[in-house]
Order: structure tokens, then sequence, then C-alpha cells
């Protein structure tokens, strides 16, 4: 799963309402953020399942409120908590697997995510987590219930106005395709980028389809700097893998072109990429900058 900073967090979320701000939201006009992705920005679904990839024990959730692990795989809220708390919502974005919540505290905010999924079916198999797939179809079930809480008419208004986030990648080549050999026998680094940008684009648009209109996706990290990474790093124990890292560069890049692309598909849609990599570049480079 990948791992988390709090510089990255807050430039994270920096990134967010700026998005929100170049397209006229304000706080107050998005009555909910409805999240996708792996464990960057799973609320706690994997409390729920059978998988081994859980963030319900110490030292996760020490910085949270009352210093529980909430089955956030970090030591406090998550981007999407900030981002949720900064729109006027509540200050943390339910998982949707956890049943003590109500459908109307869902109606603010609900997080489908899996630590450990990607958007190859594969890596959520590798994992037992949930796959995109699945969250999708969860969100399905979830308009559903909205229907039936709020009427037709209000639950149709929270879809469209809400703020989507995907958050998903990462897990693709760190947990797959790096370190299992079925990827990397089928699919070139390139041609495996470009089967991910593509199942990228096929999440984008089902969520379109069930009526989702403000959608962030957030591109990848320097993959090669995360600790796993550094760990296994044979040839320069402890130091970036480099080769890992412009990988992430290339599904970046990759990803930024078909975003433009679902823009002038998808009517109404307003669809924007998030550069984390550079941000999170930025951090590892001058961390004192950043506390």
């Amino acid at each position: 799963m990948a791992s988390h900073l709090s510089g990255y967090c807050w430039l994270l979320t920096i990134l967010l309402i700026a998005f929100l701000l170049c397209s006229a939201a304000t706080a107050g006009d998005v009555p909910a953020i409805i999240v996708f992705g792996d464990s960057t920005v799973d609320a706690g679904n994997n409390n729920y399942i059978l998988t081994v990839a859980k963030g319900n024990f110490p030292p996760y959730g020490r910085d949270f409120d009352g210093g529980v692990a909430t089955g956030r795989f970090s030591n406090g809220r998550l981007v999407t908590d900030f981002v949720s708390e900064a729109l006027g919502l509540p200050p943390s974005v339910p998982a949707y697997l956890d049943t003590s919540y109500t459908i109307d505290q869902l109606a603010m905010g609900v997080s489908f995510a899996s630590g450990g999924t990607g958007l190859d079916s594969l890596t959520a198999r590798v994992a037992s987590v949930i796959p995109l797939s699945q969250q999708l179809e969860y969100f399905k079930e979830y308009i559903e219930r909205l229907k039936v809480a709020k009427g037709e008419d209000v639950a149709d208004e929270i879809i469209a106005e809400a703020l989507y986030v995907f958050s998903v990648g990462t897990n693709d080549f760190i947990i797959n395709y790096f370190h299992l050999p079925l990827r990397r026998a089928a699919y070139t680094t390139a041609e495996y980028v470009a089967h991910l940008v593509g199942e990228a684009g096929a999440a984008v648009r089902a969520a379109y389809e069930l009526g989702a209109r403000r959608v962030i996706f957030a591109g990848l990290a320097p993959i090669g700097c995360l600790p796993s990474a550094r760990t296994l790093n044979h040839d320069a124990p402890g130091e970036c893998d480099e080769e890992q890292s412009q990988v992430a560069v290339a599904f970046n890049s990759a990803l930024a072109e078909a975003i433009e692309k679902l823009n002038d598909e998808l009517a109404g849609a307003r669809v924007v990429y998030s550069d984390t990599y550079n941000v999170i570049s930025a951090v590892l480079s001058n961390p004192s900058d950043y506390g």
C-alpha cells in the first residue's frame, strides 16, 4: 500500500481546493464528496472484508481524533477528509461498508476505496481487496439507497453536484507489475501503462454514466521513492529507484492526455488531473521546507 506523508496530504488538499475554485465551486456548492481508489483514500472499508491489507491497528490512527485506528492507512486523517471539512462537510469521509453510518450521513460523503486495490483487477485479487469495478457497483447501490432516503430529485442533485475523487494506480506497479510475473509476461511497460490508463478512463466513464460530473483523478507519486521501493532497491539500498519513478512519469503523462480527451467526450463533465508527482518530489527534495 502507498505510504502517507502529512505534507503530502496538505499539499494535495491545496490542489483539490484549487480545482474547486477553477470550476467555480465553493463551500456550500458541493453537497458531498464521493471517493474511489486505494489505501490513499480508504477510510476503513478493508476492515469489513477478508484481507490482510488492514490499517485498523497501531500505529495507524495515532493522530486521528481520539487516537483511534479507523482502518485508514495513515497516522491521521486522509486528504479527502481535509477536503470534506474545507467544503463545509463533515471532517471525515465515512467508509461505505461501515454499517454504523446512516444513509443520511453517507449523503454528505462516502468512500468506496479499498487499500491494496488497483486499476488492474488482478491487483485487487492479489491482495484480496475490493476492485474498482465493485466499488462502482457499491456506488450504484448507494444511489438507490439515496433515492429511497432523500427522494429521487434530491438524490439526483447530490450525485450531479458532488465532488468525485479517484486515487488509484500505485499498487498496479508496486504490488503487481514490478514484483509478479504474470503482467510482465503479457505486457511491456509501455503497454501496461496504456492498459492502466484505459482502465482509468473506463472508470471515469462508468461514474459519469451514473451521474458524476465533477471529477478529479490523482496521478501517481514518485513510486520509486516509496519505502518499499527504497528497501527493495538492491542496486542502491535506501535510495529511490529512479527507473520505477520514471514509469510513474510515463503513466501520469498518458493519464493527463486521456483526461483531456474525456473532457471533450463527456458532455457537461469537468475532469481534472491532479499532479501529485511534482508535489511529492518537492517535499522529498526539500523536506525542511515542509516541516
